[in-house]
């Protein structure tokens, strides 16, 4: 299936649930698993489809919100520029619009994948209240919430109700996986008040602080910012003090993490759309196309053509 889009704007393209099967699955047929709701509302096990599953997927975003449950096995997830490793017991929440790719995944894997339209929740609740109730839901969130035995038992029954009732392929549904969603969320709320769930407290470490913060302006600016003394601009700090935070958490420099931002945005623009390497160099910043070429082949070890004609 060609999942690539015609349209030539300045953002990359967010893939919709219909889409987006073809490029998670290495053969057809995955649409048997589609209910009548598939792009508002769909849940399936894990283990039911690990072994048609493509891995490592290119980078995407996708209109809606994800979440991985996983109950066995384990996976590595990457949001944004960081990389997950997702263990048992633990929920990977991703938010729509937000570049992403799944690494890897246990052949034993067992769990739940889950996605939902922002609209199934925000029919009662405005967006930024229901981020602000689950921090775990935001753009710029902590994606992992881990559980222990106790939450376990309470976590359980409510996703499989989503999963069975899903099974029943009914219409009238919607309200029902409104409710329990957000039970669920509820109950994952009280694990992200426990330290193992809350990431480090960056207020105590000035290089943990604006390297994360970094990241996330690179999220945020990569199509109007491509120099790094312009996030050290917007971050207040010098350039120098910028590299060397980056560097003492990560081992990379704050150039090379910009870099990585940039290679992300090309690999989803090469994969999702037609537009030709030209013009996806000026898209990028990269505005001469042999440059383009050269640092994408610096990196990937082949040229952008290659990499379109590979995925």
């Amino acid at each position: 299936m060609n999942n690539r889009t015609k349209a030539k704007s300045d953002q990359v393209p967010t893939l919709t649930p219909d889409t987006l099967g073809g490029l998670v699955f290495k053969i057809a047929g995955w649409q048997s698993m589609q209910g009548p709701i598939y792009n508002t509302f769909h849940i399936n096990r894990l283990e039911e489809v690990r072994q048609v599953m493509k891995f490592p997927m290119p980078p995407h975003r996708k209109t809606v919100i994800d979440f991985i449950f996983i109950t066995h096995g384990s996976m590595v997830r990457q949001k944004g520029l960081t990389r997950y490793e997702v263990p048992a017991n633990t929920f990977f929440f991703l938010p729509a619009h937000q570049i992403s790719f799944d690494d890897w995944m246990s052949d034993d894997i067992r769990g739940f994948y889950c996605h939902f339209d922002t609209n199934l929740l925000t029919k009662r609740w405005q967006k930024q209240d229901l981020e602000n109730e689950f921090p775990f839901l935001q753009f710029l969130g902590h994606p992992l919430v881990t559980i222990d035995n106790e939450l376990l038992t309470q976590v359980m029954p409510l996703v499989n109700r989503l999963y069975t009732e899903y099974k029943k392929k009914r219409f009238d549904s919607i309200d029902i996986f409104r409710i329990y969603l957000l039970t669920l969320f509820t109950e994952l709320k009280r694990a992200t008040q426990f330290g193992e769930n809350t990431p480090p407290d960056h207020n105590h470490n000035a290089a943990l602080r604006f390297t994360q913060l970094y990241k996330n302006a690179l999220s945020q600016f990569i199509y109007k910012k491509q120099q790094v003394a312009e996030y050290a601009d917007l971050l207040n700090i010098s350039p120098n003090h910028l590299n060397k935070c980056v560097k003492a958490v990560t081992g990379q420099s704050a150039r090379d993490l910009l870099d990585e931002m940039i290679l992300l945005e090309a690999k989803v623009l090469l994969a999702q759309t037609d537009l030709s390497v030209s013009e996806i160099a000026y898209q990028i910043g990269k505005q001469d196309p042999s440059n383009f070429g050269r640092f994408f082949r610096a990196k990937m070890g082949i040229t952008p053509k290659e990499y379109r004609e590979v995925d």
